[in-house]
């Protein structure tokens, strides 16, 4: 694989501002919004997110204009780095690259369920986003079927489905969501 563009990348490049000082804030603040999602879920509190990036509430405003705004952009974010994350895992062997992306696909799944406590699903971003994730993680799935490592008797969004309902759960710690995801992937290789 090549770093292919997938939609998800239009929406995170129009989104991002280009003056490298605004390009640092609006970062920061979505790197805060993330940890402030992960931990106190949809509604953390905008203020906690622009002390955390270091900026007042009027960048953050700047930046995202709304709530709604912010969702969106965090979501487009991590969905457009589990793009960039196939094509990083691509050149592993077939099962180490689905597992691998799939480990990082369960990482991603913290922050999905903030943004989708706070959106509707309907939004042109998750068809979008959707549309970019399954692109990119279909080739991985279908590379470990055709080396004969994964199942062929499910697809990429049956796999995407299990993986979601396993990690989509608390956890005592990422040691321990990892351990499940394994136990769950094991269903899913082809014993030799």
């Amino acid at each position: 694989m090549t770093d292919r563009s997938f939609p998800v990348s239009e929406i995170v490049a129009t989104r991002r501002p280009h003056r490298k000082d605004a390009a640092r804030n609006y970062d920061a603040l979505l790197a805060a919004a993330r940890e402030a999602f992960a931990e106190q879920g949809a509604e953390a509190s905008l203020e906690d997110i622009a002390r955390r990036a270091g900026v007042g509430i009027g960048t953050l405003y700047r930046n995202f204009p709304t709530r709604r705004h912010l969702f969106e952009s965090l979501y487009a974010d991590e969905v457009a780095a589990l793009c960039r994350a196939a094509d990083e895992v691509a050149g592993l062997a077939p099962w180490e690259a689905l597992t691998t992306w799939l480990g990082r696909f369960a990482g991603y799944m913290t922050t999905k369920r903030a943004v989708r406590e706070a959106l509707d699903g309907e939004s042109e971003i998750f068809a979008a986003c959707r549309d970019s994730m399954y692109a990119a993680g279909t080739p991985l799935f279908e590379r470990a079927q055709r080396a004969g490592e994964a199942r062929t008797d499910m697809d990429f969004v049956d796999l995407l489905r299990m993986v979601a309902g396993v990690t989509g759960t608390t956890f005592d710690d990422d040691a321990q969501r990892e351990r499940v995801l394994s136990i769950a992937l094991d269903g899913v290789r082809v014993t030799r």
